[in-house]
């Protein structure tokens, strides 16, 4: 481009980002307000030694997990959490699919393994929650300025457990993972609270602090036998839970 030069390793780092763009716009949520922001990477792209598709065949970006939807109030919702206005929301609970009609004060978007939350205070329940952006039905902007929550206080509310629950008491997982499995495990991110040690016989333990167990006890049970609960009680026992209903359900096959 005149008067804008690139070096062979910048045009490759253009091309990642243009994937990255690519797949954070899971469901079209971004649509045409991107589309002008990759269509300028193309061309810068397309300034190098290389023609961009023929790049593009050698980089590739799998988004695991990603739920197949389409947000239709991610414009809204992020306009008002940048203007700081609050907003007015129907919002589907995951377990039961009841719906709730209520103001927020937005605090962040938060972009979690591949979908999207946003961290608000909630005026009808009066606390912090996060909020599924795919489960959000209607969002209105109101004309009423929002509440400032510090930076500090969200991640002590919603932040110090594991993953994207929350809950006022914090417990610490116990896990213990077979030398099978040591070696990959001492090297994942599960929290930045994390606490790990290699054990005698080649093994790994690692200590989480999390609030509600759900989502880590998924990760729990994908490791299989080669992990294995040491405490707290609670966990052990919502776990065994969990394998004993699998189990009956092979049982009556």
């Amino acid at each position: 481009m005149p008067g804008l030069w690139f070096s062979a390793e910048e045009i490759h780092a253009l091309l990642t980002m243009q994937h990255l763009l690519t797949h954070l716009d899971a469901g079209g949520l971004l649509g045409p307000h991107i589309q002008p922001l990759l269509a300028k990477l193309q061309t810068m792209l397309e300034s190098g030694d290389e023609p961009a598709n023929h790049i593009q065949q050698r980089v590739r970006i799998l988004a695991m997990g990603a739920w197949d939807f389409q947000i239709r109030h991610f414009q809204r919702t992020g306009s008002a959490l940048l203007k700081r206005k609050r907003l007015r929301i129907e919002y589907e609970a995951w377990g039961n699919s009841e719906t709730s009609l209520g103001d927020i004060s937005p605090q962040r978007l938060i972009h979690y393994r591949d979908n999207w939350y946003l961290d608000a205070w909630c005026h009808l329940r009066e606390g912090l929650r996060s909020f599924s952006m795919d489960a959000i039905l209607e969002a209105e902007e109101m004309g009423v300025e929002a509440i400032e929550i510090p930076s500090e206080v969200l991640d002590a509310a919603l932040s110090k457990g594991y993953g994207i629950f929350s809950d006022e008491t914090v417990a610490w997982a116990t896990l213990q993972f077979s030398p099978e499995r040591a070696r990959w495990v001492a090297k994942e991110h599960w929290h930045p609270q994390q606490k790990g040690e290699w054990l005698a016989d080649g093994g790994y333990e690692l200590k989480i602090p999390y609030r509600r167990d759900p989502e880590l006890i998924m990760d729990i049970l994908k490791h299989g036998h080669h992990c294995t609960v040491i405490g707290p009680p609670a966990l052990l026992d919502r776990v065994m839970e969990e394998l004993h209903a699998n189990l009956s359900l092979y049982a009556a096959l």
